[in-house]
């Protein structure tokens, strides 16, 4: 129930609830800087990247190599800010 009430909480969450991918998602919706916490395996994850790049596009520091050159997520994060250009240029 605290990480469905801050987002944060996934900083501290025991393993078994870090293996929940509903909950992630609903984590890094409430506030993107949840990615950082989140397993691999959901930096990975196309639509929990894209939720948390909705909000900002600095949370491709979190994402996965393969996210990071991911043409939808590269073009989410442009639209989210101009400066996620940056990294568009960065993988051409």
């Amino acid at each position: 129930e605290a990480v469905r009430q801050e987002a944060l909480a996934l900083k501290v969450a025991p393993p078994e609830l870090l293996a929940d991918r509903g909950l992630i998602l609903e984590a890094v919706r409430r506030n993107w800087e949840a990615l950082q916490w989140a397993p691999e395996e959901f930096r990975s994850d196309k639509e929990v990247l894209l939720s948390a790049v909705a909000q900002s596009w600095c949370a491709l520091r979190w994402a996965s190599p393969e996210m990071r050159a991911d043409p939808e997520v590269l073009l989410a994060a442009v639209r989210q800010d101009w400066r996620g250009a940056q990294l568009v240029a960065a993988h051409e």
